[in-house]
This record gives C-alpha cells, structure tokens and sequence, in this order.
C-alpha cells in the first residue's frame, strides 16, 4: 500500500475535505517534519495553488503583494512553512475579514513560531490540527481505509467497556491477523514516518539517522538558533533512553552537564517539535500520597531507537512507549473528549495510562509479556475500589492473542496491544 494511500486515509482528511463546501474557513496544520502534512494538503487540495516558504523567492513573492490585492492575487492557497514569512498572517487575516478569499491552508513544523504568530493575528479565526507519524490502524486498514481502534470505540461510548468489548470476537484469524501483526511490528522497530513505508530495511537506518541530522538543523534553526549542538544532543538522547519513565529535571540536568533552567527548556524545546511529550499524573481526590512529577514520552519508536541504539529490543520501556503514543496521537488527531493521566503513588503503587472521560474512567496496564497474569490486575483492581461509581473499567493490553474477561465485577479485561489501537 502506498504512503499517498496511508496519508488519505488519515482522520485529519476527513476535516479538511468538507472545508471548500462548508463556511469561511482557516486552517492550520501543524506537526513534526516528514509526517505527511505537504503530501496530504496537496492531495486534498490539488486545484489551489500552492507556495513553500522554504524558497526565498517565495517568499519575497508573497511578501511583495499588498494586503489589499491578497484575496486577487493569492486568493484560497495553501501555505506552507508559513512561519518564515511573519508578515503574511497579517495579510492572510485581512483578505479573510474582507471577505476576499473563503478559506486558506497553512503549514508548517516550528510550533512555537507558528502559534506565536496565530495568537497574535489569527486568534479566533483559525482551526488548528495536528499531523502525527501513522498509527496502526491506518498502517493495518484495509484497502486504505483506516479502522477505527478498539480504544476510540471506548471513548465514544464513553460507557462500561463490556459494552464496547463484549462483542468483539476473542481472536483474530487469516489474513487480518497477519496484516495486524505486520503493522505492529513495523511501529514497533520502525516507527510512523511514512517516508519509511517504500524503503529497505538498509534505507531505513539511513533516513533515520539524517532525520535525526535534519530536525538538528531545521527545528532547532527555528526554535532556538542554538550555538552549541552538543549539550541539547546529550539532553534530546537521555530524554528518549528515560521514555516511559517519571521526569526529574534535576536529574536530566545533572547527567546531561547542564542547569535545570536549560534542561526544562531543552525538554520544551523537543515537546514544541513534537519529539516527545508529557503524561501528567493524576491526583485528584483519591490520595495525597501520589507523586507530582509528570512522565515523558518519545512520539515515535523508530526515532527513540535511533536515538538510544535499542535496535535489537521489545522490552517493556519501548513497548509501553508504543502503546502510550499511539493512544497520545489517536486522542490528539481525532480530537476525543478524553485526558490522559497516569497514576502512581509514593510508596509505588501504580497504574501506566488513567483516562478520564465525561462519565468515568477508564484504567490501562501495559505489558511486554505475551500472557496477561493475575498480577497484572492488581493496580486496576486497587484502583476500581477507590473510583467506586467513576470506574468505566480496565484493561491489561498485552502481546497475546486472545481478549478475555477476567473479573466481571471491576469489568477487568485483558486485550492484546494490537487489537485495543486498532
């Protein structure tokens, strides 16, 4: 399957084609570089023109038209890289008030230059969306249609998950079982970009390691115009070797050689490029014991492997960190009512993912065993007791095969990973 049919299939698509129909519209669409958002807005919109930023001569061309000959000149365009060119918010906002064009599409990586520029001028004007690597159940969807995952069935019902589980078949046979399992085990060595899908596995290492090269280059440029690389290296490469794990900035401060000051804004510097990003703990009500600190998170597999050299292992920390992204991503893009916390306590009692919803929560452990065990349930069984009426249910994801109930009462299940995300 083509990446061009992966990207159409994405949630994100779905938003962005009713936009010429619907009313005045702008739209931005952000994410890391290389998850598809050109090949995606270019797609959509075929018939609009379209202007990258990255050209200089682009951009004194755009700069050089008036804000009042915008609407004639440009008119309903696609923009990309928007950000390297501050002064055309300020025309795209004045041709769009005027009426002079109906809706326009923005692009572009840096966050934090981008949505310093959209506050200031675009404030209420303009829809934002986030584009993340491909999940599972666009890399397993059949025939480019993307499945929609166990888990946002969850969300949606926003009920006791026997209503959404009860009426799943317990395993999975044939030929869906094999393309699950293929996805799956994609993400988990390669990770999400889709620039990865045509390639050789040789092909992969290298663009891997020229990703890692580029965003140094490019978002770094953007972000923070860094005159010593190395220390930020030292600081990106412990943060991902610590995914999944509780976030000291004193220690990540200490291994990487620099001040705490500089290490938060090194980890904010990598969550405003979407490398990675933060799970805060939950705390409300249930017990003063918990910790405060939040968890930290690589967006994806494939760059944290290529960041640690953990080419050669599924254990628990890249697993979980799989797991936990592509639910991240899934509540990011399709734009769920749901938080994601994590629960722990000081004397370490813990649950890995607490999702809160509108009527309850819902409890997830994660494991990297191919058998869900009866301790396993012990967080989520703790927890059920003293949610009470709030408890929705939980779940032990887990790299078997089977979904099986195991406590009725507390509605605890076991669910492989593979069949809860997609």
């Amino acid at each position: 399957m083509s990446v061009k049919i992966q990207l159409k299939s994405r949630a994100l698509s779905a938003v962005l084609e009713g936009v010429p129909k619907g009313p005045p519209r702008l739209l931005l669409v952000t994410g890391a570089r290389q998850t598809g958002k050109t090949t995606l807005v270019k797609e959509l919109f075929r018939d609009r023109p379209y202007f990258n930023c990255d050209s200089l001569e682009v951009r004194d061309e755009l700069k050089a038209v008036p804000a009042r000959e915008w609407g004639q000149v440009v008119g309903n365009a696609v923009i990309d890289e928007v950000q390297k060119e501050p002064s055309l918010f300020e025309k795209v906002k004045y041709a769009f008030d005027d009426g002079k064009v109906r809706f326009t599409v923005l692009l572009g990586s840096s966050q934090i230059l981008l949505m310093k520029k959209v506050r200031e001028s675009l404030a209420g004007r303009i829809f934002v969306h986030e584009l993340w690597p491909l999940m599972l159940a666009e890399l397993a969807g059949k025939g480019g249609h993307t499945e929609i995952p166990l888990f946002a069935k969850c969300l949606r019902l926003n009920a006791p998950i026997e209503k959404t589980l009860s009426g799943e078949s317990s395993v999975m046979v044939g030929e869906a079982k094999h393309r699950l399992q293929s996805a799956e085990d994609h993400l988990l060595h390669w990770g999400g970009m889709p620039g990865l899908l045509p390639l050789s596995d040789t092909d992969r290492e290298k663009w891997l390691k020229s990703y890692e090269y580029t965003y140094l280059e490019k978002d770094l440029g953007d972000l923070a115009r860094l005159d010593d690389l190395e220390p930020f290296k030292k600081v990106q490469r412990l943060c991902a070797a610590r995914s999944a794990g509780i976030l000291s900035y004193s220690e990540l401060a200490r291994d990487g050689g620099v001040s705490v000051d500089t290490a938060r804004r090194y980890l904010e510097y990598l969550r405003l490029s979407y490398q990675a990003f933060l799970l805060p703990p939950y705390h409300e009500n249930l017990t003063s014991t918990v910790i405060k600190a939040p968890k930290v998170y690589w967006s994806d597999v494939g760059l944290l492997r290529q960041l640690t050299g953990r080419w050669g292992s599924d254990e628990g920390g890249v697993v979980e960190t799989y797991a936990v992204s592509e639910m991240h991503k899934w509540v990011r893009t399709a734009g769920e009512r749901a938080e994601l916390f994590f629960y722990r306590t000081r004397s370490g009692f813990e649950v890995d993912l607490l999702v809160k919803m509108e009527k309850g929560f819902l409890g997830i452990e994660i494991k990297s065993r191919p058998n869900a065990e009866p301790k396993d349930f012990t967080g989520l069984s703790t927890l059920a007791d003293r949610l009470g009426k709030r408890w929705l249910g939980g779940v032990c994801l887990y790299r078997g095969g089977a979904i099986e109930q195991r406590d009725s009462k507390r509605h605890l299940w076991a669910v492989p990973i593979n069949r809860w995300l997609s």
